[in-house]
């Protein structure tokens, strides 16, 4: 059971720690990459505006002046181009490695260009131009300056492999921190549930001895009865009557304790078991008992079933689950036992035309001491039935699941792992 609670704090844990670490890698590699590209648009636009007092220029033929830029280092042609279009968008001048296909429009882009070849993605800035005074259309144009994506593209996988390597030696550290800081905290709650389990086995033992003593007294009184008053009887057969109470309470107590301490795996006390006829040994068993109270108990077997386990546990667990169906029936209502093979797992419902359990009450059926209230007050059960039903499942590697209506009825099904299974017995009939 803790070893389930020391996965589920260590994978909570460790979610909580990527997100941390997403979060953390996610906004140092997204500022980096803002603030080189806001860095790679601003040297563009400062680039444009060195180019365009030159646009008149270059009309003239006379391009010395931005030959001259790459050797001022304001222009590095392997990563950059310079281009200057007239007012019909036809290149009069260009400079650089990269080739821009699409015409220039004002404004900041990012598209494909080609390089040695190969298409590469590359941003560009394009600013349209007057060369002179005049409006005359010969003296409009376009300046284009692009830039390749290359070296960012490159700075911010190196940045995301650096990331991504921290991250996970991050997380490697955080799984074996996470490790022993959960190991270290349930260690006490699991010292704490041990002592419980063993003060629950220990103090219900020694009530077993007090116990017997007070039955085994109030039995011979009773088989003398003409010594006592008629008032005394009636009150010996309260105290009767309580102690067996006490004694179920105390023997389901040690049951309890005791099934949550031992170790379902080779269990040298688990054998074959045929499902089939454990179940119709309880129904003949219980039939009276529905008789009584005018209830028809039905008993459906689709296939024929083994199990491997304890066949007084399962015996204890089968007959909670009818009784308790039965104890909450009304008159003229209907008990059904079903047992169905599905794959390699055997499924047994009880299902009754009881009050049913309301939706607020599902989830604390199977609490120890829990009772609804209203109509499920008056069975006078210790109320740990349906709490050594479920350990007994989790003891056979099974579980046991529970669906009910208010008005409607309830049906327990109890799912265990098939040892063998023999087809051919047919169903019964209602």
């Amino acid at each position: 059971m803790f070893q389930n609670v020391r996965f589920r704090l260590l994978l909570f844990y460790l979610l909580v720690m990527e997100g941390i670490l997403l979060l953390f890698g996610g906004s140092i590699y997204f500022s980096f990459t803002r603030r080189e590209s806001k860095q790679l648009d601003n040297k563009l636009m400062a680039l444009a505006e060195v180019v365009v007092p030159t646009f008149g220029k270059v009309q003239y033929q006379d391009t010395s002046y931005l030959q001259q830029l790459s050797n001022e280092e304001l222009f590095d042609p392997e990563t950059q181009t310079i281009e200057l279009f007239d007012y019909n968008k036809n290149r009069l001048w260009h400079q650089g490695s990269l080739k821009v296909s699409s015409q220039p429009e004002p404004g900041l882009f990012t598209l494909v260009s080609e390089k040695s070849d190969s298409k590469i993605r590359s941003v560009t800035f394009s600013v349209a131009v007057n060369a002179s005074e005049d409006i005359q259309p010969t003296s409009q144009g376009f300046v284009r300056v692009s830039q390749s994506l290359e070296e960012l593209e490159e700075s911010g996988n190196q940045l995301l492999l650096i990331l991504s390597l921290s991250a996970i030696a991050a997380f490697t550290l955080a799984a074996v921190g996470g490790y022993f800081l959960t190991d270290t905290a349930v260690k006490p709650i699991e010292e704490a549930y041990e002592k419980q389990q063993q003060f629950t086995a220990d103090a219900s033992h020694e009530l077993r001895g007090p116990l017997t003593a007070i039955k085994a007294s109030i039995d011979i009184m009773r088989r003398h009865p003409e010594r006592f008053q008629e008032k005394d009887n009636r009150k010996v057969g309260a105290i009767a009557n309580a102690t067996d109470q006490m004694t179920r309470l105390v023997e389901d107590l040690l049951f309890l304790a005791r099934t949550e301490k031992k170790t379902t795996k080779s269990n040298p006390e688990y054998t074959s078991i045929s499902l089939n006829e454990l179940l119709q040994s309880l129904i003949d068993l219980l039939e009276p008992l529905a008789g009584e109270k005018n209830i028809t108990l039905n008993y459906q077997a689709f296939d024929e079933v083994f199990v491997m386990g304890n066949r007084d546990q399962l015996n204890r667990l089968f007959s909670n689950l009818i009784y308790n169906a039965l104890n909450y029936t009304s008159e003229k209502g209907l008990v059904l036992v079903r047992l169905i093979q599905h794959n390699q797992q055997v499924k047994v419902a009880i299902e009754d035309t009881g009050v049913g359990i309301a939706p607020e009450d599902l989830p604390h059926v199977f609490d120890r001491f829990w009772r609804a209230d209203k109509a499920r007050h008056h069975s006078g059960g210790t109320g740990l039935g349906l709490s050594i039903a479920q350990a007994i499942a989790h003891s056979h590697q099974g579980k046991i699941t529970v669906k009910s209506k208010l008005g409607i009825g309830t049906c327990f099904e109890v799912s265990l792992p098939v040892l063998t299974s023999k087809i051919g017995k047919q169903p019964a009939t209602l």
